[in-house]
């Protein structure tokens, strides 16, 4: 009697065992049965996501990495019209950097391209700033003048050029009928080389002005004016306003206005052709333009693809340094 229950405690606690998923050695690992379906739906899952980045991914890389391979390779090879009917194209290794560094027009061409693109960022700033401040308060018309404003971005850069031309023209152009009018002598904008450069940095600018006002109107938006009604309590009105809360609040906004200015504007080539085509005398001679005349005009394609790879390397230096440098001065 006493052995018949003994065995049978025996056989439950062996059945608790095998239930329990141990059987006095190991515990044995037993998968879910919901795992496996969770894994296939996340890998799913991300083969959709990975459909959505691939189209985008092959656009860049055809559109952009592929030119981008294409004109560092041309700068090393002899790359001229006979390359178009014979399909060869010797390499050269460094000798169109060699050409365009020993050019006697690649210091002048430096030079102008910095002047040009440190004084259209400037105005353009600067003026883009004030008008973003001004348009944030309310007034009368201030939709309808904001949107007026950007009537000069809208134009292509070809009229726009055009236009100005005709404005800046020395003998009938509006601008010095109106200098006459008040008893100026008109100036040569156009055809003097020592006012030539000025005149097509103002007309830069003004092109340029509706893109800062737009994007800094926007980070002006998202400022609290919570933020100003404290900092008046605290005595921080008008400029100590400026100073102390757009400013701070807005250099995020600032760097991608900077690096997009200073991006765009180093390669900026029509307006420049439209006005000057590089004259008078070379004293509107960018690196933008010479990169144009040696492809275009000279058809030394290499020569003009290295002056483009000096353009795409300062423009990534510049906007590295900035970078680094802002985020910093944030951290501090």
């Amino acid at each position: 009697m006493s052995s018949g229950i003994a065995g049978a405690s025996l056989q439950d606690r062996k059945t608790d065992q095998r239930s329990s998923g141990t059987d006095g050695g190991a515990p044995t690992k037993r998968t879910p049965a919901g795992a496996g379906r969770r894994s296939r739906r996340f890998r799913r899952e991300d083969l959709i996501k990975l459909g959505f980045v691939l189209p985008a991914a092959l656009y860049i890389v055809l559109f952009f990495g592929y030119p981008v391979v294409k004109n560092v390779t041309m700068s090393f090879q002899e790359y001229t019209t006979k390359t178009f009917f014979t399909g060869e194209a010797p390499w050269v290794g460094f000798a169109n950097y060699v050409t365009v560094f020993s050019s006697q027009l690649f210091t002048p061409a430096l030079l102008n391209t910095a002047l040009f693109t440190a004084g259209s960022i400037a105005g353009q700033f600067v003026i883009g700033l004030a008008l973003a401040v001004f348009f944030k308060r309310r007034f009368p018309l201030s939709s309808f003048l904001r949107a007026m404003l950007l009537l000069p971005w809208l134009l292509p850069l070809i009229v726009s050029s055009a236009t100005w031309r005709s404005i800046l023209d020395q003998d009938s152009g509006v601008l010095n009928a109106a200098l006459g009018s008040i008893g100026l002598s008109g100036v040569p904008w156009l055809t003097s080389p020592s006012v030539a450069l000025f005149a097509v940095v103002l007309v830069n600018i003004w092109i340029g002005i509706p893109f800062n006002v737009t994007i800094l109107y926007g980070g002006l938006q998202d400022i609290p004016d919570e933020l100003y009604e404290a900092g008046a309590l605290d005595g921080a009105t008008g400029w100590k306003a400026f100073r102390h809360i757009t400013w701070p609040n807005l250099r995020p906004v600032v760097s991608v206005v900077l690096v997009l200015g200073v991006v765009y504007t180093i390669k900026v080539l029509d307006i420049i052709l439209g006005l000057t085509n590089g004259g008078p005398a070379n004293a509107t001679q960018t690196l933008a333009v010479r990169s144009y005349q040696e492809s275009f005009v000279n058809f030394e394609f290499g020569v003009g693809a290295a002056f483009s790879n000096i353009l795409i390397v300062i423009s990534l230096l510049f906007a590295i340094v900035y970078l680094r440098v802002n985020r910093r001065a944030v951290d501090e």
